[in-house]
């Protein structure tokens, strides 16, 4: 574990480095949800470059697409992109690497950007491995305002009625979107009672404590009769104060200061865990 303390400054590294080689990306959110993104793929997810095309790999939907930064961050480090090509080619015209989910890059499920899909289709993913007697497992995750939703809501209806234990959801609960305050937009106040009213086991955790996510992913796995939505209570732009917290960073480009001093703390971060 000590080893994914560490990775996840650089793997936030990588990502600011896209986000500025794009000239632009949704900075908060990938630093909410990179840790999850992280020790998902590190420790849980069965599949490798190599059985992309297996029918028994798992299956991952990112459902808020616009963290496609930090998605990007891990694909390269497990292996599936080539970071320096990716930097090379973000956002620019004609290029693969577009800032959300392009199922013709190795490693990708499906396409994302218009909230709410996710789930559904992970419901859908989870349900065929069913009625196909395979023992994949699906994983989505999802932002908070993306919750407001109602194909959201149909899907955790659905996965608690067919009991997909095969299921488990995420949720970047940091309570930011792009126009203020999640409880000024759609209240949320009560997800817990929410998901549990629809049949699922719920499991709400420090969403960017590598630690807490690494055990919770492990009792979502063993939870029978039942889907698992992991609430991960975390920070828009963990990592930095000069992001953290702040919906003007939902999506921005820092500038030369602003970068120094981000990368600057990453570093710092790093260096209290290596020594």
């Amino acid at each position: 574990m000590e080893e994914l303390e560490s990775l996840r400054w650089d793997l936030r590294r990588d990502c600011v480095d896209i986000i500025m080689a794009g000239a632009g990306g949704h900075i908060g959110g990938d630093m909410s949800v990179i840790d999850a993104l992280m020790t998902l793929y590190a420790n849980h997810l069965n599949i490798s470059p190599e059985t992309v095309d297996d029918p028994n790999r798992d299956r991952f939907v990112l459902s808020k697409g616009h963290a496609m930064e930090a998605y990007y961050a891990v694909l390269c480090h497990e292996g599936y992109l080539d970071l320096d090509d990716v930097k090379a080619r973000f956002s620019k015209f004609g290029s693969p690497y577009i800032g959300h989910p392009n199922n013709k890059l190795k490693g990708i499920e499906m396409n994302s950007g218009s909230l709410g899909h996710g789930l559904p289709v992970a419901v859908g993913m989870a349900l065929a491995g069913k009625m196909d007697c395979r023992d994949y497992r699906v994983y989505t995750i999802m932002g908070d305002g993306e919750l407001a939703e109602g194909s959201v809501w149909e899907g955790a209806m659905s996965g608690g009625n067919y009991q997909l234990d095969n299921l488990c959801a995420l949720v970047d609960r940091n309570r930011l979107q792009i126009s203020g305050s999640t409880e000024d937009v759609m209240k949320q106040d009560s997800q817990e009672e929410r998901w549990a009213a629809f049949g699922w086991n719920v499991l709400s955790i420090p969403g960017n404590d590598v630690q807490a996510i690494d055990a919770a992913l492990t009792l979502a796995a063993e939870t029978k009769g039942k889907p698992t939505v992991i609430i991960l209570n975390t920070v828009k732009g963990y990592g930095s104060p000069v992001m953290e917290d702040k919906a003007a960073w939902h999506h921005h480009l820092p500038n030369d200061e602003e970068y120094a001093q981000i990368i600057a703390d990453f570093a710092a971060h790093k260096e209290a865990i290596n020594g």
